[in-house]
């Protein structure tokens, strides 16, 4: 295995463990895939470093089980902010015609 992968497969396995980190943020971190990071930590990193692949798997597994809680909440700001807008566009189309 060439040595700049396994160094960057050791980074982002590091990193996510030390931040809890996603793999998306790993990934924009890092400036790789998904899948890349996906493919260090869970098939490249098992063979290079056992013991770390069970915190980093041990993470993306919180991070699997918090997943709903995480799109919930998006979407809840995100209808939100369009409440918020459409209000305001109201509001603005009231005051034009009176």
């Amino acid at each position: 295995m060439n040595e700049a992968v396994i160094d960057r497969a050791t980074s982002i396995a590091n990193y996510i463990v030390k931040s809890k980190a996603t793999v998306r943020k790993a990934a924009q971190k890092f400036s790789v895939s998904k899948s890349t990071v996906h493919k260090d930590v869970s098939e490249r990193l098992k063979k290079l470093d056992p013991k770390l692949y069970a915190n980093v798997k041990n993470v993306l597994n919180l991070n699997k089980s918090q997943r709903h809680i995480r799109g919930g909440d998006a979407t809840k700001r995100k209808f939100k902010q369009m409440k918020y807008i459409n209000k305001k566009i109201e509001k603005h189309q009231d005051c034009k015609f009176k």
